[in-house]
């Protein structure tokens, strides 16, 4: 009985596994050639300069965020997630119960709810 449990537990993930195993077998020999084919020399103290694009940095590093940008990743943010679950819901809706329509509809309800924020946020702060 609890040899076919773990049976059953293994078969309903084998195709995780088999990902995870291909994952590894693909970045494993890109991370060992890259490895050898490397220099082997690192004591050149132009590496470890801060450098952007080839020049050396002027002035501060640290700088003030443009909050202009603020409702863009808020909303950049939200369809990405919604994205990302409407794409499984709906591909897998023929073979759904009528009541798996309901959280979904909560789940946009939130969605659109996040997304009304942020353009809240925009005009409040007058961004657009």
């Amino acid at each position: 009985m609890l040899a076919a449990l773990v049976g059953e537990i293994v078969s309903n993930y084998s195709n995780v596994l088999m990902m995870f195993g291909f994952a590894i077998t693909a970045t494993a020999p890109a991370l060992l050639l890259s490895k050898m084919i490397s220099p082997k020399k690192r004591n050149n103290p132009v590496k470890f300069l801060p450098m952007e694009c080839g020049q050396v940095p002027k002035g501060e590093g640290r700088t003030h965020f443009m909050m202009q940008y603020y409702a863009y990743v808020l909303m950049f943010v939200v369809f990405d997630v919604m994205a990302i679950f409407l794409y499984s819901w709906g591909s897998t809706i023929l073979n759904l119960e009528r009541t798996a329509t309901l959280p979904i509809i909560i789940f946009l309800g939130i969605m659109f709810a996040a997304m009304a924020f942020a353009l809240y946020q925009s005009k409040r702060r007058n961004i657009w």
